[in-house]
C-alpha cells in the first residue's frame, strides 16, 4: 500500500526523527559521566588506602631502622670502649713485672713540700778573700809563694828591696839615736835640778826634748808596722817581706823575679775555701718565698753532691739588665768540694702541705702528651690518664684521674710503657 504525503509532512517527520537522535545522544552522554565519576571515585578511595597501608609499613619500616640504628650504636659504641680499654692495657703476669724490675706501690695521702729551685753559683768568700798589693813600689828579689800553694797566716809570699821602706826604718832608726840622747839629757838635768845647780828651765826643756822624741820614734813605728813592716836588722833597711794575712790558698798571682812593681797592683789573690758563697739569682716573684736565716739545699749541676746551708743576705735591689735580686748562701767547705765558678741549684722549701693522693714522681709517663699512671689490675696495667697537682721532687699530687688505696706501678713504669707501645704498633699494622 503505498502512502503519499505532503511537504509539511514530511518536514514534521525529519524534525521528530532528528529530536529523536539529540535525545538519545544526551541521555548517553549523561550515562557515561556517571560512570567516570563512579570511577574516579572508586579510584580515589582505593588510591588513599594504599597510600595509609604504604605509610604504615613505612612508619613501621622507620621504626625498625631506628631501633636497629639505636641497637647498632649501642654495640659500637660498648666495642669502642672495649677496643679504648684493649688499647690501653697491657698484659703481664707476676713474674713478668718481677723480671722487668716494676715496684709496685699504694696511692696515699701524703705530705708535698712545695720547693723553690733557683739557679746559683759558688763564689769566693769576699770575708775571706784577700787581694795582697806591696803597699810600697820597688823591685821584686824573690818569690816563695806559688799558685795554688796553701800557705799559714804570716807567711812570706815575696820579698820586695824598696828605697822607700829604707827611708821610713832610716828614720826610725834615727829617731831611737835621738831618744837614747834625749833620755840622758833629761836625767842629767833632773839631778842637777834636783841639786840646785841648775836652773828648773833647763829640766823643763830637756823633759820637752825627751816627750817630742818619744813621740816620734812611735810614728815612724807606726808608718812600719802601716806597710806591715818591722824595724828591719841593720844593713837591710830596703828589705820588704810581704806576708799573707790569714791561712789560705794562693788562687791568684801577678808577680815575677826582678819585676817593678807599684804600690798598688795586686799580686796575690789570697782566698780561705774553707768556707764559700753561694750566690742565687732571685727573680721578683719569688723574693717572698727568700728570706734570711731560711734553710735551704745546694746540689752541684755538675756532679752528685749536695750541702745543706742559711740564706745570709738577700739584696734589695733588682739588677737592671737580669731583673733579679741577689741572695746569698754560705756554705762550710772543710774537703774543698765546693769550688768558685761552680754551678749550683739552691732549694728552697716554700711551704708543706698534706694532699689526699700522691704517688711517687717516677710513676708518671707521657701518653699522647698526657700524663698517665699504670693502675695494677688483674692481669696486668691500665694506663689510667691523671691530673697532676704540686710536687716536691719525690712525690706528685693526683688531683684526678686516682683514688687512695690504688696499687700502681712506681719505678719501671717506663717498661710497661714500651710494652704498651709495641702492642699498639702490632695493633695498627
Amino acid at each position: 500500500m503505498k502512502i503519499n504525503l505532503n511537504k509539511k509532512q514530511t518536514i514534521a517527520i525529519a524534525a521528530i526523527v532528528i529530536i529523536g537522535f539529540l535525545l538519545g545522544g544526551l541521555i548517553l552522554l549523561s550515562g557515561k559521566n556517571s560512570s567516570s565519576s563512579g570511577d574516579a571515585h572508586g579510584h580515589s578511595a582505593e588510591h588513599a588506602d594504599t597510600e595509609h597501608h604504604e605509610g604504615t609499613k613505612k612508619d613501621k619500616h622507620a621504626h625498625d631502622d631506628s631501633a636497629k640504628h639505636a641497637d647498632g650504636e649501642h654495640h659500637e659504641k660498648k666495642a669502642e670502649g672495649e677496643a679504648h680499654d684493649a688499647e690501653n692495657k697491657i698484659v703481664l703476669s707476676d713474674a713478668q713485672i718481677k723480671t722487668a724490675g716494676v715496684t709496685l706501690l699504694t696511692a696515699n695521702a701524703a705530705h708535698i713540700k712545695t720547693a723553690l729551685i733557683l739557679p746559683g753559683e759558688i763564689q769566693f768568700n769576699e770575708d775571706r778573700t784577700a787581694h795582697v798589693v806591696p803597699r810600697l813600689a820597688g823591685v821584686v828579689q824573690s818569690v816563695p809563694a806559688n799558685l795554688g800553694q796553701q800557705v799559714k797566716k804570716g807567711q812570706v809570699l815575696a820579698v820586695i828591696a824598696s828605697t822607700g821602706l829604707s827611708e821610713q826604718r832610716s828614720e826610725l832608726f834615727a829617731a831611737q839615736k835621738r831618744l837614747t840622747l834625749a833620755k840622758l839629757t833629761f836625767d842629767r838635768e833632773k839631778k842637777l835640778w834636783q841639786e840646785k845647780i841648775s836652773a828648773e828651765q833647763d829640766y823643763l826643756q830637756a823633759q820637752q826634748t825627751l816627750h817630742e822624741t818619744e813621740i816620734a820614734v812611735q810614728n815612724a813605728r807606726q808608718k812600719l808596722a802601716a806597710l806591715g813592716a818591722d824595724a828591719g836588722s841593720s844593713g837591710a833597711f830596703n828589705r820588704y817581706e810581704i806576708r799573707a794575712p790569714f791561712d789560705g790558698i794562693v788562687v791568684e798571682k801577678h808577680i815575677a823575679l826582678g819585676e817593678a812593681v807599684k804600690e798598688d797592683a795586686n799580686i796575690f789573690t789570697l782566698s780561705d775555701l774553707s768556707s764559700v758563697w753561694a750566690e742565687i739569682a732571685v727573680p721578683a716573684k719569688d723574693l717572698n718565698a727568700v728570706r734570711v736565716g731560711e734553710k735551704v739545699k745546694v746540689t752541684a749541676s755538675a756532679f752528685d753532691s749536695s750541702a745543706s746551708g742559711t740564706i745570709a743576705y738577700v739584696g734589695s735591689l733588682l739588677g737592671i739588665q737580669t731583673r733579679t735580686a741577689k741572695a746569698r748562701v754560705t756554705l762550710a767547705n772543710p774537703q774543698g768540694t765546693w769550688r768558685p765558678g761552680l754551678f749550683v741549684n739552691v732549694e728552697i722549701v716554700a711551704n708543706e702541705v698534706e694532699v689526699p693522693v700522691a704517688v711517687a714522681t717516677d710513676a708518671i709517663q707521657s701518653i699522647n702528651d698526657k700524663p698517665v699512671v699504670f693502675v695494677k689490675v688483674a692481669d696486668g696495667f691500665i694506663a689510667q690518664e691523671v691530673t697532676t697537682g704540686r710536687s716536691d721532687g719525690k712525690l706528685v699530687e693526683i688531683v684526678k684521674g686516682l683514688k687512695a688505696g690504688m696499687e700502681y706501678a712506681a719505678a719501671g713504669s717506663f717498661v710497661i710503657k714500651s710494652e704498651l707501645g709495641k702492642a699498639s704498633a702490632e695493633h695498627t699494622h
